[in-house]
Protein backbone atom coordinates (compact mmCIF):
# COMPACT_ATOMS: atom_id res chain seq x y z
CA UNK A 1 0.00 0.00 0.00
CA UNK A 2 1.50 3.49 -1.04
CA UNK A 3 0.80 6.68 0.18
CA UNK A 4 0.77 10.14 -1.42
CA UNK A 5 0.80 13.83 -0.56
CA UNK A 6 -1.93 16.29 -1.11
CA UNK A 7 -2.65 19.29 0.04
CA UNK A 8 -5.16 19.59 3.50
CA UNK A 9 -7.29 21.99 2.27
CA UNK A 10 -8.66 19.02 -0.01
CA UNK A 11 -9.27 17.10 2.70
CA UNK A 12 -12.83 17.07 4.30
CA UNK A 13 -13.33 16.09 7.78
CA UNK A 14 -16.21 14.28 8.60
CA UNK A 15 -15.99 14.10 12.43
CA UNK A 16 -15.28 17.06 15.17
CA UNK A 17 -12.10 16.81 17.37
CA UNK A 18 -10.95 16.72 20.71
CA UNK A 19 -8.32 20.07 21.32
CA UNK A 20 -6.73 18.21 23.93
CA UNK A 21 -5.99 15.51 21.57
CA UNK A 22 -4.80 17.84 19.07
CA UNK A 23 -2.54 19.63 21.25
CA UNK A 24 -0.87 16.22 22.49
CA UNK A 25 -0.24 15.29 18.75
CA UNK A 26 1.27 18.55 17.41
CA UNK A 27 3.65 18.51 19.96
CA UNK A 28 4.37 15.23 19.28
CA UNK A 29 4.81 15.62 15.52
CA UNK A 30 6.64 19.20 16.53
CA UNK A 31 9.12 17.41 18.34
CA UNK A 32 9.39 14.58 15.92
CA UNK A 33 10.21 16.93 12.94
CA UNK A 34 8.46 14.29 10.70
CA UNK A 35 5.37 13.49 9.41
CA UNK A 36 4.70 9.68 10.84
CA UNK A 37 1.19 8.23 9.73
CA UNK A 38 -0.67 9.17 6.60
CA UNK A 39 -4.55 10.66 7.38
CA UNK A 40 -6.92 7.62 5.36
CA UNK A 41 -9.11 9.38 3.09
CA UNK A 42 -12.12 8.08 1.12
CA UNK A 43 -10.31 7.98 -2.70
CA UNK A 44 -13.29 9.94 -4.81
CA UNK A 45 -15.05 12.34 -2.06
CA UNK A 46 -11.28 13.07 -0.20
CA UNK A 47 -13.79 13.28 2.89
CA UNK A 48 -11.01 11.58 6.12
CA UNK A 49 -12.01 8.39 7.47
CA UNK A 50 -8.85 8.62 9.81
CA UNK A 51 -7.02 11.14 10.84
CA UNK A 52 -8.90 14.14 12.09
CA UNK A 53 -6.97 15.29 14.66
CA UNK A 54 -3.48 14.70 12.38
CA UNK A 55 -5.39 17.14 9.80
CA UNK A 56 -6.58 19.66 12.04
CA UNK A 57 -2.68 20.03 13.23
CA UNK A 58 -1.26 19.82 9.68
CA UNK A 59 -4.02 23.22 9.71
CA UNK A 60 -2.53 24.63 12.10
CA UNK A 61 0.96 24.42 11.13
CA UNK A 62 -0.04 25.55 7.83
CA UNK A 63 1.35 22.46 5.68
CA UNK A 64 0.85 22.67 2.02
CA UNK A 65 1.27 18.82 1.92
CA UNK A 66 0.45 15.75 4.16
CA UNK A 67 0.79 12.24 3.43
CA UNK A 68 -2.44 10.35 2.49
CA UNK A 69 -3.74 6.96 2.12
CA UNK A 70 -6.80 6.80 -0.15
CA UNK A 71 -9.20 4.01 0.03
CA UNK A 72 -13.04 2.88 -0.51
CA UNK A 73 -15.82 1.12 1.24
CA UNK A 74 -14.77 -2.36 -0.23
CA UNK A 75 -11.30 -2.26 1.72
CA UNK A 76 -12.59 -0.47 4.84
CA UNK A 77 -15.56 -1.76 7.57
CA UNK A 78 -16.82 1.26 9.55
CA UNK A 79 -18.57 0.86 12.79
CA UNK A 80 -19.29 3.25 15.36
CA UNK A 81 -17.49 4.04 18.84
CA UNK A 82 -21.02 4.20 20.64
CA UNK A 83 -22.89 1.09 21.78
CA UNK A 84 -26.02 2.77 20.61
CA UNK A 85 -25.18 3.41 17.10
CA UNK A 86 -24.74 2.09 13.55
CA UNK A 87 -22.67 3.73 10.76
CA UNK A 88 -22.90 3.19 7.33
CA UNK A 89 -20.59 4.23 4.56
CA UNK A 90 -23.97 5.97 2.90
CA UNK A 91 -24.03 8.00 6.20
CA UNK A 92 -20.72 9.41 5.90
CA UNK A 93 -20.81 9.93 2.59
CA UNK A 94 -23.99 12.19 3.29
CA UNK A 95 -22.23 13.90 6.43
CA UNK A 96 -18.93 14.92 4.64
CA UNK A 97 -21.66 16.51 1.27
CA UNK A 98 -23.65 18.56 3.94
CA UNK A 99 -20.63 19.89 5.77
CA UNK A 100 -21.49 18.77 8.93
CA UNK A 101 -19.73 16.72 11.03
CA UNK A 102 -20.08 13.73 13.09
CA UNK A 103 -19.40 14.37 17.22
CA UNK A 104 -16.20 13.50 18.31
CA UNK A 105 -15.60 9.09 18.68
CA UNK A 106 -18.23 8.56 16.36
CA UNK A 107 -17.22 7.10 13.56
CA UNK A 108 -14.25 3.78 13.50
CA UNK A 109 -13.12 2.94 10.26
CA UNK A 110 -11.05 -1.07 10.15
CA UNK A 111 -8.54 -1.14 7.92
CA UNK A 112 -7.89 -5.06 6.59
CA UNK A 113 -4.89 -4.46 5.34
CA UNK A 114 -3.11 -2.14 7.92
CA UNK A 115 -1.62 1.26 6.33
CA UNK A 116 1.50 2.29 5.73
CA UNK A 117 4.04 3.86 7.86
CA UNK A 118 5.49 7.25 6.97
CA UNK A 119 8.72 9.55 7.68
CA UNK A 120 8.20 12.49 5.73
CA UNK A 121 10.17 15.10 7.51
CA UNK A 122 8.26 18.48 8.20
CA UNK A 123 10.03 20.74 6.07
CA UNK A 124 9.36 18.42 2.98
CA UNK A 125 5.26 19.18 3.82
CA UNK A 126 5.80 22.89 4.67
CA UNK A 127 6.00 24.37 0.51
CA UNK A 128 4.27 23.07 -2.33
CA UNK A 129 5.36 19.67 -3.74
CA UNK A 130 5.83 18.53 -7.59
CA UNK A 131 4.43 15.19 -6.57
CA UNK A 132 1.01 16.65 -5.49
CA UNK A 133 -0.98 12.57 -6.06
CA UNK A 134 2.18 11.32 -6.58
CA UNK A 135 2.52 7.39 -5.18
CA UNK A 136 5.14 7.54 -2.66
CA UNK A 137 6.40 4.02 -1.01
CA UNK A 138 5.64 3.56 2.27
CA UNK A 139 8.05 2.63 5.06
CA UNK A 140 6.37 -0.42 6.45
CA UNK A 141 2.44 -1.08 7.01
CA UNK A 142 0.87 -0.05 10.48
CA UNK A 143 -0.69 -2.54 12.66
Amino acid sequence: MEFCLLSPAQLIPTEEVNLDRVDALQTQILQAGSWTAPITVEKDELFVMDGHHRLTVAHRLRLAMVPVVLLDYDSVRVESWRPDENITPSEIFAMARSGRKFPYKTTRHIFAQGLPRCDVPLELLSSPSPMDVAPVHSAGALS
